[in-house]
C-alpha cells in the first residue's frame, strides 16, 4: 500500500460526487497530473444507451487536452468498492497514448485501499504509435 498525492486525490474525490450514475449509481472520479504539474479531473457521465456513456479517466485526458497539454505524469481513480478499481481496457489505452510507460497509476477506494502500478503494468504491450510506422 503506498499514500496516494493528496491533490490527485481530493481532485478525483471532489469531481467524483459529480459522476452523472443514475443507472449503475457506480461514481468513479479520476484525476490526471500532467508533466506541467497542472491537475485535471473528470467522472463518469453515463447514458441511456450504455456504450455511448464516458469514463472519469476519460474526461479527466479530455480535460488535459482541451487545455492544451498533451503529457501525462501521474494518475488517480476512485470509487466505491470494496477493491481499487481498474481503468477498463479503453482508458488504459487511452492513458497509454499520453503517459509514458513509467508514470504511476494509483486506484483508490474511498475506505483508503490503495494499489498503485506504472502504465507499462497496467498495459504491458501497448498498441503504440511506433506499430504505425514503416522502416
Amino acid at each position: 500500500m503506498t499514500n496516494p498525492d493528496p491533490n490527485l486525490l481530493t481532485a478525483a474525490t471532489e469531481v467524483r460526487l459529480n459522476a452523472y450514475a443514475p443507472y449503475s449509481k457506480f461514481r468513479v472520479g479520476a484525476a490526471v497530473r500532467s508533466v506541467s504539474g497542472r491537475i485535471y479531473a473528470g467522472c463518469n457521465v453515463e447514458n441511456v444507451a450504455y456504450p455511448e456513456g464516458t469514463c472519469a479517466e476519460a474526461g479527466a485526458i479530455a480535460a488535459m487536452v482541451a487545455a492544451g497539454e498533451t503529457r501525462i505524469a501521474d494518475v488517480l481513480v476512485i470509487a466505491d468498492s470494496p477493491d481499487p478499481v481498474p481503468p477498463c481496457g479503453g482508458c488504459r489505452q487511452k492513458i497509454a497514448e499520453f503517459a509514458g510507460p513509467e508514470a504511476m497509476v494509483t486506484l483508490c477506494t474511498t475506505d483508503g485501499v490503495v494499489r498503485s502500478m506504472m502504465v507499462a503494468d497496467m498495459l504491458p504491450g501497448s498498441f503504440s504509435a511506433d506499430h504505425m510506422t514503416r522502416a
